[in-house]
């Protein structure tokens, strides 16, 4: 019998009820990162910190190696471009918040089987490039074009199909101005770190992370809708194997918080002390401007409306928050939803869909605040015992 590329990747598939996450997911957790909840502080995440999601390997580009990005199709003249030549178009900087389109899939049930993301995969940058549109523009993109394609470098194999990554844009979102797409290669004032596309990515202000094309290298203009692996198979918001499904597109409202207090080590579990606790998160949307972040301390049942940053003029990044609540001793549950000038709200029971996409569940933060003990002389730093030397242990 011969092999075939079925032999070594699997259709896609639910988890059995209590099945837990299994080494194949392991090994894309460990891959794959997300941003640590408490760097929510940063306005702009460090490169390192913002979350990470590569579908193949990361493109090995030595230093000084040409790269080329080539512009063709359905256009009236087809571009051959290097780095060089993208930096003589003019250029700008835009603050952008990414989001995985598999954010919070682990918490569905049943699970869709794949990167087992909570709810961290996010991050906030400041991305320069060339505005699509001016290649385009200088491309001349015939009048009967529907999609533009784009191809990545990076080559694998899912459910069975041999591919580069590639994905497309309707012509008149690749075109447009609002958001004005780009073609990055630079991140935070830096040339694009490896896995976050160097040398040159798409950046698509409001969509999910699926569209912002990494180690971009081909541009192609088409005349009928694209239909390759990534567009009409993965990323479809679908109940069934057999449906067409509703493609993933733009970022459904959500609202994160920094977990308070302290954790414990296992669990996350966080500790505060009793009294005035800050409260504090960021909040986004692709789709309208947030309008409204409201925190709950019981779970949900009740909820009081949050204190937003002033905005500063950056409509495609995420808007910090913050609220002081009165910690009393007992176990709490604290949560955050967000709402959008479109009326769009956090779910507290999410929708489910086989890819586990899209998902918006309201984050819930299991909080315990001890009894105050007479003659607390708590092991911590800047408390009055002394740190054992098993807790220095990492």
């Amino acid at each position: 019998m011969g092999h075939r590329l079925a032999d070594v990747s699997a259709p896609a598939r639910l988890a059995a009820p209590d099945e837990g996450i299994g080494r194949d997911e392991l090994a894309l957790a460990t891959r794959n990162h997300g941003l640590p909840l408490e760097t929510l502080r940063h306005e702009v995440s460090p490169p390192g910190l913002h979350y990470v999601l590569t579908h193949y390997d990361i493109p090995y580009v030595p230093p000084d190696t040409p790269w080329t990005l080539t512009v063709g199709g359905r256009v009236r003249r087809p571009l051959r471009l290097d780095l060089t030549d993208l930096r003589a178009f003019p250029q700008i900087t835009t603050r952008v918040t990414l989001e995985c389109a598999g954010n919070g899939r682990a918490l569905l049930s049943p699970r869709p089987v794949s990167q087992p993301w909570l709810v961290e995969a996010v991050g906030t940058a400041e991305w320069t490039g060339v505005p699509l549109r001016l290649l385009l523009a200088e491309a001349a993109v015939e009048a009967d074009a529907v999609d533009v394609v784009f191809t990545g470098a990076d080559h694998g194999v899912e459910r069975g199909v041999e591919q580069d990554y590639r994905r497309a844009l309707p012509v008149d979102v690749a075109t447009g101005t609002d958001p004005e797409v780009l073609l990055a290669v630079g991140m935070n004032g830096a040339p694009l770190p490896p896995q976050h596309g160097h040398p040159l990515r798409l950046i698509v202000p409001g969509w999910y992370g699926m569209a912002h094309v990494k180690w971009l290298r081909d541009i192609t203009v088409v005349d009928t809708p694209f239909t390759g692996f990534q567009q009409s198979v993965a990323y479809r918001l679908r109940q069934d194997p057999q449906d067409a499904g509703e493609a993933v597109t733009r970022i459904a409202p959500r609202a994160l918080m920094v977990p308070p207090g302290f954790p414990d080590f296992m669990s996350r579990t966080r500790v505060v002390r009793p009294g005035p606790v800050v409260l504090e998160g960021r909040a986004w949307s692709g789709r309208a401007p947030v309008t409204r972040v409201e925190v709950s301390a019981d779970g949900g049942a009740t909820w009081r409306d949050a204190d937003q940053e002033p905005d500063t003029g950056h409509p495609w990044a995420w808007r910090g928050w913050r609220h002081t609540w009165t910690a009393a001793p007992g176990a709490h549950v604290l949560a955050v939803r967000a709402t959008d000038a479109g009326g769009a709200t956090q779910p507290m029971e999410q929708p489910w869909n086989r890819g586990g996409f899209a998902n918006n569940l309201v984050q819930r933060v299991p909080v315990l605040c001890p009894e105050p003990e007479e003659g607390d002389g708590r092991d911590r730093e800047g408390g009055d015992g002394p740190v054992e030397a098993e807790s220095r242990d990492h």
